[in-house]
């Protein structure tokens, strides 16, 4: 351990004292010792545990999309086509044979790449038709006359992923042929309910030679219909209603029968084709966002790339002129598709989040840096009387390291401990090395700022004041430097927006800006303390005076406190705008989706009672009745358009309130253009027809003459981008009623809506749409991540304000105790303190203000909140742009304020609790 010795005298033949330095050191100043390993261990718990946070909630974003994507997009399907003609009837049946595929299926997830981990519960393979085979048994539905249709489908794996409610599995020979007589098969319990099919149904599929009976074992319970293994081709769970296309009405059922694995050869006797498949579904409890890359790539392989060639070698064979005559094996997914759009929103929401992230870190470090320069100010005197007796700087500096570290690595690691246990997901390395840079940042910060104060030999400094200090030529170009930096930053981001600037540039833009301003702030600060001076030495009281005087004496070294202000009130500035234009985007967003507060829509008129009824309802400060027609076809236009009938001054108010399409209502009033009928129209509709009158045809038979004279935007009644609203009056009565209620109000109930409302009305709530924007674990873990962040910003700020006025605590003290002997009250010492301590607080406040209002009107044209406030593709119209938030530029600037005013206060009772004479000898023990 490194040792000190003790200068002074020593009786003849008695050698010297020696003593452990770090051990008297920490036994000397336990206190201190105790605070810095508190400091560290909260510093390095919160930066350890923001990488891992960050992992966990895009890791749950990404499962959630892959969820979300349902597995007929996120499954790999390899399939290969029918056997060929060219082989033997024998060779075609022994292609189909569960024995080979299950061979196959192993080699295949053998040449998966790695990166892709699969599921094996929910993977599987087997032989289907690929054409649909019509069924002319008469008792199966027929909606329109058309046959209802099958697919024949031989998966393995049934019996494991589903519960038999009646009958039996279905059986077959091991060796059963194309020429076999019969089948049996298994439908799942939606496909027997609408099929009408029943235990020991017999289903007559066509055949080649006459028809295929299939007869109908057991009707089955799939365990996880959603699963892989039902959900890839959803058809094997739930029957289909399917439409003809147009200008046909018909439609017809089409089911899945599902026989065994052995009895995939009688497959060839139908005219459906065959093919074989295998179904590898991806574990969604394996994909982890920052393997996304590799999980591409290795999907690139697969579509199209040597994992392609490898499975078609194995399926295949070597490539032959029969394989390419017949066809070879190929492999289909849309997952890469769902990784490309989760990665978009992705690469959209961590230039918002590292914003916090960056702006927090450099407080942090800031706050470390004065904890180290406090403690070197404090020991000054020490020091430069060690350096005098010949201790060398490489020496001091080395003991000052190893008594910081062996409180910092201490502390760190169980920081980082703690950073493990409270978020244990997430990468390990990242944490580590955030809490190891904690350590080294508050190991480096003492030895630094001592080597820089005592590099030269001197005990008698001059005044180090920063009205008396001028700035050097390099700090100078330093700022210059800064300043350089971040105009371009700034620049940039407007320009290119999120999208295009990188992550770094995006993090780093308010900093800079925070950064900026605490240097030319330290630059003007003397100005207005020089102006103030003179006037206050006119005045009768010596406060102000003196005040002022003590402010201007404030250490050069001021910058730091000032930076670790600025910058935190610039980051949660800045936050509460980006928090604030996510609340204003989503509440947009919802108030578009719905139209108003809340939305009754029916396809058929309303009973007329209901709106009357829904207006009197606990909540509902404002109605608006209004008759949707979808289909209202112009005699001159190519295609139909929405037309809604109001009642003017209902709509109008609604309008105005919602602020969507607001207008004056004597405009839409019918009856006052002689013989057609004012209309209110959308941008684009206004656009096609213009303002000369033209006739739109009504589906009851009915038309109507409109003139174009107000557009707008948006109206509450229709979501889309086409529309026309004229008055009630003007349509003919069945036209009239009206078909869709919009209300206004606070507190809406929706259960009392819903059941005051028809069971066919579809009734839409704006709190409940605005609740679906946050279900996306990408947003909301952002989201709570960023204002975690600003808020240890903020706390790292306080600790900044607490650390600057501990620093001259022992000062002030010692200036009081001498006043006091003098005459000076305790209250007079109070406002000293305080008056003192305000130019400094008022600085940080303004400053922060100021800087937070520039940084968000500078960056508000190159953010854009969409990604975080509204689900992957919903309208960009919810105007998802970063907004000056008030609170959150008041709030934190009233609180540095009252801080510095609390604490003059607090220093001042305490120092009259001490006593003038104790404190009078305590200077001069120092």
């Amino acid at each position: 351990m490194s040792e000190v010795r003790f200068f002074g005298t020593a009786e003849p033949g008695v050698p010297g004292t020696t003593a452990p330095w770090v051990r008297t050191r920490l036994r000397t100043a336990p206190g201190t010792a105790f605070w810095l390993a508190l400091l560290v261990a909260l510093t390095a718990c919160l930066a350890a545990a923001f990488p891992r946070a960050v992992d966990r909630y895009e890791d749950a974003g990404l499962r959630r999309a892959a969820e979300q994507a349902r597995p007929d997009r996120t499954s790999v399907e390899v399939f290969a086509p029918p056997p060929s003609p060219m082989l033997t009837p024998h060779e075609q049946e022994d292609v189909l044979r569960p024995a080979l595929l299950a061979g196959q299926y192993a080699q295949v997830r053998a040449e998966v790449p790695r990166a892709l981990v699969l599921d094996p519960d929910q993977s599987t393979y087997g032989v289907r038709t690929t054409l649909d085979l019509s069924v002319p048994d008469p008792w199966l539905p027929r909606p329109t006359g058309k046959p209802t249709e099958v697919t024949l489908v031989a998966q393995a794996g049934l019996g494991a992923h589903a519960s038999v409610a009646r009958g039996r599995l279905p059986r077959a020979a091991r060796n059963v042929t194309a020429a076999a007589p019969e089948l049996e098969a298994a439908v799942t319990a939606e496909t027997a309910k609408s099929l009408h099919i029943k235990v020991g149904s017999v289903l007559h599929v066509p055949a080649k030679a006459g028809a295929l009976p299939v007869r109908v074992t057991g009707i089955v319970t799939p365990h996880d219909p959603h699963g892989a293994y039902w959900s890839t081709r959803s058809i094997l769970r739930t029957p289909a209603l399917i439409r003809e296309p147009a200008p046909s009405v018909d439609m017809h059922w089409l089911g899945a029968l599902l026989i065994a694995p052995e009895g995939a050869p009688a497959l060839l006797a139908t005219p459906g084709r065959p093919e074989r498949y295998w179904q590898l579904a991806p574990s969604e409890e394996s994909l982890r966002a920052r393997d996304t890359p590799a999980l591409q790539s290795a999907l690139a392989s697969l579509e199209a790339g040597p994992a392609l060639r490898k499975v078609r070698l194995r399926i295949d064979g070597p490539v032959t002129e029969l394989t390419e005559i017949t066809g070879q094996t190929d492999i289909l997914t849309d997952l890469d598709e769902v990784l490309l759009t989760y990665r978009r929103v992705r690469a959209s929401v961590a230039p918002l989040v590292a914003v916090g992230a960056v702006g927090t870190g450099a407080v942090a470090a800031v706050v470390l840096l004065m904890a180290g320069g406090l403690t070197a100010d404090r020991r000054r005197g020490e020091l430069a009387l060690l350096r005098a007796r010949g201790a060398s700087l490489r020496g001091l500096t080395g003991r000052l390291f190893a008594e910081t570290a062996v409180v910092a690595v201490p502390a760190g690691a169980l920081g980082l401990a703690a950073a493990l246990v409270a978020v244990p997901e997430g990468r390990f390395r990242y944490a580590l090395a955030a809490a190891a840079a904690v350590i080294a940042v508050t190991c480096a910060a003492l030895p630094l700022r001592a080597a820089a104060a005592h590099r030269v030999v001197r005990v008698h400094t001059g005044r180090q004041d920063v009205s008396a200090v001028r700035p050097s030529r390099r700090r100078t170009v330093a700022e210059l430097t800064l300043l350089v930096l971040a105009a371009a930053a700034v620049e940039s981001l407007r320009r290119r927006g999120t999208s295009g600037a990188s992550d770094d540039l995006v993090s780093l833009a308010p900093v800079l800006v925070g950064v900026i301003a605490a240097l030319v702030l330290v630059r003007l600060y003397p100005l207005p303390l020089r102006g103030l001076a003179r006037p206050a030495a006119r005045l009768r009281g010596a406060l102000a005076h003196l005040s002022l005087a003590r402010a201007g004496r404030t250490s050069a070294s001021a910058v730091l406190p000032l930076l670790a202000l600025l910058t935190a009130l610039t980051t949660a500035a800045f936050g509460g705008s980006v928090l604030a234009g996510v609340r204003e985007a989503r509440d947009h967003a919802s108030l578009l989706a719905v139209g108003a507060d809340a939305r009754v829509d029916t396809a058929t008129p309303l009973p007329s009672g209901l709106p009357d009824r829904l207006r009197r309802s606990p909540g509902v400060s404002g109605l608006s009745a209004v008759s949707v027609t979808d289909n209202a076809m112009p005699l001159n236009g190519a295609a139909s358009l929405p037309l809604v009938g109001v009642h003017p001054a209902d709509y109008a108010a609604l309008s105005s309130r919602t602020d969507i399409g607001a207008f004056a209502a004597a405009r839409l009033r019918a009856g006052s253009g002689g013989g057609t009928t004012p209309a209110l129209a959308s941008t684009a509709t206004a656009r096609t027809y213009g303002t000369r009158p033209f006739r739109v045809l009504l589906p009851d038979g009915s038309s109507l003459t409109v003139r174009i004279t107000t557009v707008v935007e948006r109206t509450p009644a229709v979501l889309g981008s086409d529309f026309l609203v004229v008055d009630r009056e003007a349509l003919s009565p069945a036209q009239a009623r009206p078909t869709t209620l919009l209300l206004t109000g606070q507190g809406l109930d929706g259960s009392a809506l819903r059941k005051a409302a028809p069971k066919a009305a579809s009734v839409h709530l704006r709190s409940e749409e605005r609740a679906r924007y946050v279900g996306s674990p990408l947003q909301t873990g952002a989201e709570g991540v960023y204002a975690t962040a600003v808020a240890a910003g903020t706390g790292y700020a306080v600790l900044a304000l607490l650390l600057s006025l501990l620093r001259a605590a022992p000062e002030r003290t010692a200036l009081l105790a001498r006043l006091r002997t003098m005459g000076l009250t305790r209250a007079a010492g109070r406002r000293l303190l305080i008056l003192e301590s305000l130019p400094q607080a008022i600085l940080a406040a303004l400053g922060g203000t100021l800087t937070g209002w520039a940084t968000i009107r500078l960056l508000s044209p190159g953010i854009d909140l969409t990604a975080i406030a509204v689900p992957t593709g919903e309208t960009a119209s919810a105007g998802a742009q970063l907004r000056t938030d008030a609170l959150s530029l008041a709030i934190p600037a009233t609180a540095v304020l009252l801080l510095a005013v609390a604490m003059g206060i607090g220093q001042a009772w305490w120092s009259g609790r001490r006593g003038s004479v104790r404190e009078l000898r305590a200077g001069d023990a120092r």
